[in-house]
Parts: structure tokens; sequence; C-alpha cells
């Protein structure tokens, strides 16, 4: 019984967030109001709020994911291998899987361009990348980073945001989602570096 009442759940807040990010692409989000989105998913107002804490999570609702993916890479990683170096091969693995998190198409496109025209949006944006260098930074260092840690992971999550950014100008002036995706690599593979430099001589870089 648990299990289905978690799986009616799931699938609740899955027609929640399918549904306003269906309305926020076709209106954009400062023009839908929460109570038409309750409405055409046939749920009420707080039935809405009781699965996103605020509006903006209905269409930023994977940061949960992304501090996860982060995590898995540096825990399971090889022994002897550099945290850097597995976030690296976390990227290359979500982009074999065509991950939204590391693929450049019309749809994810479009998605950023919602989030673009959105003022809290954004706001809520760099919030959440503001939690999740500080959880990388605790990943990489434990749980008292320092100053160096913090600087590394903030390096890495610009780089994605940065690399992501410019893969999204290559696709919107006419290239081909092939292209994006080089475009988005290339860069990652800079930032990666740099970041890997600054962490260079760190015990917990070095650290299997």
């Amino acid at each position: 019984m648990g299990e289905l009442r978690e799986s009616k759940k799931r699938e609740t807040r899955q027609r929640i967030s399918d549904v306003a990010t269906a309305m926020f692409f076709a209106r954009g989000f400062d023009a839908v109001t929460v109570e038409e989105i309750a409405a055409a998913a046939n749920v009420s107002k707080m039935t809405v709020f009781n699965y996103f804490a605020r509006k903006e999570d209905l269409l930023l609702d994977r940061e949960d994911e992304v501090k996860l993916l982060l995590r898995e890479a540096i825990r399971g990683r090889p022994q002897g291998q550099p945290p850097i170096d597995a976030l690296r091969r976390l990227v290359d693995r979500l982009c074999e899987q065509k991950h939204p998190f590391a693929r450049i198409d019309s749809q994810t496109v479009g998605w950023w361009r919602v989030v673009a025209e959105s003022p809290s949006l954004k706001a809520r944006l760099r919030e959440i990348g503001d939690e999740v260098i500080e959880g990388l930074a605790v990943e990489l260092a434990g749980p008292k980073p320092d100053g160096l840690a913090r600087l590394v992971a903030g390096m890495v999550v610009l780089t994605w945001r940065t690399a992501y950014g410019e893969a999204i100008r290559v696709f919107e002036r006419g290239g081909s989602a092939k292209k994006a995706n080089a475009a988005f690599i290339a860069l990652i593979d800079r930032g990666i570096a740099a970041a890997r430099g600054m962490a260079a001589g760190s015990c917990w870089q070095a650290a299997g």
C-alpha cells in the first residue's frame, strides 16, 4: 500500500510539473498563475504547493538530481581517480545518455529561453547554483571545505553554466545540434582543465 501511495505521489508531481512546463513554454513563466496550473492539472492550489515550495520550482525542479549526480560521481569514482577527473567523466556519461544537463537541442533551448525571460527564474537559478557550489565543495574537501575547495567548486559550476550558454548561442545562430554540443564539450574541457590546475597539490584532489 505504501509503495502504491508513493507511486501516485510521484505521478501527481510529474503531472503538475509537465502541465506547468507546457504552459510556461506557451505563454512565458510570469504570465501563468499557480491557480491556472492547478486547474489545468486538476488539483488544488494547495496541492501544487504541497509538491513545489514555490512557483519557480515548477520549472527548476531538478536541483536534487544535480546534487545527486555530482555526489555519486565523486563518491563512486575508482580508487586513485581525482574528483575533478570523476566530474569530467560524469559529463561524458550524461552526453552518452543524452541527458538534458548535457544536451543541446530545440527542447532544451526552449527551456532556457523561458528561464532567460523571467527575472524570478534567473534569481532562483542563481540561488540553486550557490547551493550546488557549497554542496560540491563539501564533497570535494569534507564537511568544512576551505576557500580553495569553494573556488574549485565554483569553477566547475561556472564552467558547466557557461558551456551550456555558449552552446545555446551556437544553436540559436543556426548551428546544428552537433555543433552546439561540440561547443559545449570544448568549453567544458577548458574549464575543467582550469579547475584541475586550481586543485593541484590539494590533499583532497589527490585522494582516492
